[in-house]
């Protein structure tokens, strides 16, 4: 973490919180990834659980989401939002200290949260894994948080808003809410609760939470990253900000209420089910919104796809965007999903939005961000490229493996024969998944191949600043003696 004696005299800004989650970022996406890629090569070639508890699907799956959700993901949130409250509104954060705190309060809890679910210890809610003392650590945190930023956006010295904190504020508030209210349970000892509901209800909280968490924490944030960091990098102004302000508005009222998709016929009452439905089709009208208004800030700069590979990144990320969010809203239709639910579809759609969507738009916020931070030039933009071409392909043969397992499970799983019997039994559709498994794992390796090299790229390009801050103070420590 390199920052030089002039430029720490003259910074008005704290960049070294916004450095430290940009490097945690990294070090937790490297090791979620390939706790992900092992968990999908278990998938295909079961003999690599080794008949360790540690390192069996059940237990290395949950690690993986949160390492790259909470770990990779809410560490780029952490980065990305403290740099861009500070430059839109022109001050510095209220309070370092609390920055600090924020940094050593996120990371434990999620470092923690990855070894207790290697060891068991868990309270089975999807995306919400964590039992009550960290789920306690990580309520404080968010406090902290959500003061320093409201307080920092107090401090600004200009009067208006800018619509990049509105999504970062809006993510904020909903998660704390979700995270407060899925999170209510009994503790019968230091590793163990249970749910203050049951049955449906529990359910339904759980799915509130978890549609949410995708809807806030991995949607209405990342637009956030989004609406500042592809007019800087196009050099063009938000092609519609009116847009953008209706875009908030309606995601954030339309979100809280599909999480109920999630429970197609299941016990959920049929009225809920469709109210769910119903919201989530509309859904579909602020999403592709918010993408066309992103992709039209290109607009009379289109010719930086050809030069520009960071631009690729983040235009990519909004083509992915779009696309998520048609197919969620398809799949939340009762009749499409009789055939997709319990399926692998659902895994693909998730990592269209989570590779295509939130990781695009994070790797090319971070190669706008990282040479800023650290005052230099990246180190080589061919590797861009070649980050970006490995990704895209490993994206693409990730969930069009996924479809393939998914519809063809769907369809194996409702397949009669001609007398009404099931035409295939359960482990032939376990037969059929293997291929589509192994290709599912070859894209995540291509994918985790392209992180490498980008965290390849940054070292480089942060050794080069090490140098050349090195150089500068040798200079100045020249002319001073020479003076003297």
């Amino acid at each position: 973490m390199v920052q030089t004696t002039v430029a720490s005299a003259a910074q008005p800004y704290n960049y070294e919180i916004v450095r430290r989650f940009t490097i945690a970022a990294l070090v937790w996406g490297v090791l979620g990834m390939l706790a992900g890629l092992y968990a999908a090569l278990e998938l295909s070639f079961p003999w690599l659980n080794l008949e360790i508890p540690e390192l069996t699907f059940g237990r290395l799956r949950p690690v993986h989401t949160t390492l790259v959700i909470f770990g990779f993901g809410g560490s780029a949130l952490f980065a990305t939002s403290y740099y861009v409250v500070q430059r839109t509104c022109q001050a510095r954060l209220a309070s370092d200290t609390l920055a600090s705190f924020t940094f050593w309060g996120w990371n434990a809890a999620v470092g923690l949260g990855a070894l207790s679910y290697m060891l068991g210890i868990t309270q089975s809610r999807e995306y919400a894994e964590f039992e009550w003392p960290i789920d306690i650590l990580i309520t404080v945190v968010w406090v902290a948080y959500l003061y320093l930023y409201v307080a920092t956006l107090r401090r600004r010295s200009q009067p208006h808003i800018y619509v990049a904190n509105w999504f970062y504020v809006g993510f904020i508030l909903a998660t704390a809410i979700l995270h407060v209210f899925n999170n209510l349970a009994i503790p019968v000892s230091l590793t163990k609760s249970y749910s203050l509901f049951s049955g449906v209800q529990d359910a339904m909280t759980q799915w509130w939470y978890g549609h949410n968490a995708v809807g806030f924490f991995l949607t209405a944030a990342f637009l956030g990253m989004m609406y500042y960091f592809v007019p800087k990098q196009a050099g063009r102004p938000v092609y519609s900000y009116r847009l953008s302000i209706i875009h908030f508005w309606a995601l954030i009222f339309l979100y809280m209420w599909a999480g109920g998709h999630h429970l197609h016929w299941t016990a959920l009452p049929d009225w809920t089910s469709t109210l769910a439905a119903t919201f989530s089709v509309m859904l579909l009208l602020p999403s592709w919104g918010g993408m066309i208004n992103g992709i039209m800030t290109l607009s009379g700069a289109w010719e930086k796809l050809r030069t520009d590979p960071v631009m690729l990144f983040l235009i990519t990320g909004l083509s992915f965007y779009g696309m998520s969010t048609f197919e969620g809203p398809m799949m939340s239709l009762k009749s499409v999903n009789a055939l997709s639910h319990y399926t692998d579809w659902t895994i693909g759609h998730v990592h269209s939005g989570a590779l295509g969507w939130v990781a695009m738009i994070t790797f090319g916020s971070f190669y706008h961000l990282v040479p800023r931070l650290w005052d230099t030039r990246l180190h080589s933009t061919r590797l861009v490229y070649v980050h970006f071409w490995l990704a895209t392909i490993g994206i693409v043969l990730y969930i069009t493996a996924m479809w393939v397992a998914g519809i063809g499970q769907g369809l194996m799983l409702r397949g009669f024969d001609e007398y009404g019997n099931l035409a295939y039994s359960f482990i032939e559709t376990v037969r059929f998944l293997h291929w589509p498994y192994v290709v599912r794992a070859i894209g995540g390796a291509f994918f985790l191949a392209g992180v490498l090299v980008m965290v390849y790229n940054f070292a480089m390009t942060v050794a080069a600043a090490r140098r050349e801050a090195a150089a500068l103070e040798a200079k100045l420590a020249a002319k001073l003696a020479a003076r003297g």
